[in-house]
């Protein structure tokens, strides 16, 4: 099993010493995410701090931004890295969109599609000369000048991974992508029964294979040297599953598990602003379903457990006081459990 870790993007001066400590460990993926800050820039800093460890954005928000825009974005971060970048990207929800972000919402896994599409079109009219002339639904380009055109890569373009929840994104995801963010929102159970069969039927129907689509995340990881540490880590978790269970749109992995009203409840209390009263309704019945549990030593096996054939990366992360050699001892065992990716297919 793949295994990366988060940057610190709130500080860029730490992005090119975390990423190549990171490489270090025998990390396989250093990833940006796009919360209070920009994920493209701090992965330039990783780029030229690292030779061979892979650089991602899990995710970039794409409606606010052009396809034309994120193409260039993703060039550049892919020819000064030596093609390491994975360009991942996620639609956010309506509120964000509508209220944060100022764009409209229609039809998001449609207009997902066509943005990817518009993406490759860009990639090959850049990398293989062929005039610009993409008409899709939502998204038209048709203006490309040498003035304009970046240096070829000389490679395969960047892969695309997208961010799924529901049934309609992960058949995007599985037909124009290629690889799968999976919400940490869901459990084993949900992977197994919703979303690998899913995912199947669409790759297959595309011509595609799971040797060569990545599935990258499905649940989180509590851990720490002792039991006092992963229980410390697991009551963050708690509250993040409470939270995520109060959404509406994510009813569907509760359902699956009976719990149908524990969603109605808290989502009833989100709305009343009580947070804390939110997490005391997740049992550790409940967490442990969304959650794999342990020290270092033992982790692997959790892990395992949890996400073993039905996921291919996980994400960790690390005090800043845990030696190298546990460091590096943990992502081995993790990195010794098998999955099916082999690597993205050739463009």
């Amino acid at each position: 099993m793949r295994v990366a870790m988060v940057l610190p993007v709130e500080d860029w001066r730490a992005c090119g010493p975390a990423a190549r400590a990171a490489e270090e460990d025998g990390f396989d993926a250093v990833t940006t995410n796009e919360l209070r800050h920009d994920p493209f820039a701090p992965l330039a800093f990783a780029a030229l701090a690292t030779e061979h460890v892979e650089l991602a954005t899990s995710v970039a928000i794409a409606f606010p931004r052009s396809p034309m825009i994120v193409a260039g974005q993703a060039w550049d971060l892919a020819r000064h890295s030596g093609g390491r970048f994975v360009l991942g990207l996620g639609s956010q929800v309506k509120a964000h969109n509508e209220r944060r972000f100022s764009v409209p919402w229609v039809a998001p896994a449609a207009r997902m599609g066509d943005y990817i599409a518009a993406l490759r079109a860009i990639f090959r009219c850049w990398e293989r000369g062929e005039k610009l002339d993409y008409h899709g639904r939502y998204y038209s380009f048709t203006l490309m000048t040498p003035e304009f055109t970046p240096e070829r890569l000389g490679g395969p373009a960047p892969p695309v991974a997208l961010a799924a929840v529901g049934p309609l994104m992960l058949k995007t995801a599985a037909r124009k992508a290629d690889s799968v963010r999976l919400h940490g929102f869901a459990t084993r159970a949900y992977l197994e029964q919703v979303v690998h069969p899913l995912l199947a039927g669409e790759l297959a129907a595309a011509g595609k294979s799971f040797d060569h689509f990545e599935i990258t995340g499905g649940g989180f990881i509590a851990t720490g040297p002792d039991a006092e540490a992963v229980r410390l880590a697991a009551e963050k978790i708690r509250y993040r599953v409470a939270f995520y269970g109060s959404t509406p749109a994510y009813r569907g992995v509760l359902d699956l598990h009976g719990l149908a009203d524990l969603g109605v409840r808290l989502t009833a209390l989100s709305r009343e602003g009580k947070w804390s009263e939110m997490a005391a309704l997740i049992g550790d019945d409940v967490l442990d379903l969304f959650c794999a549990r342990a020290p270092y030593e033992g982790l692997a096996e959790a892990v395992a457990r949890r996400f073993g054939g039905l996921v291919d990366t996980v994400s960790l992360e690390f005090p800043a006081d845990v030696p190298a050699t546990t460091r590096r001892a943990v992502v081995a065992a993790i990195q010794a459990i098998p999955h099916r990716f082999a690597g993205f297919a050739p463009a």
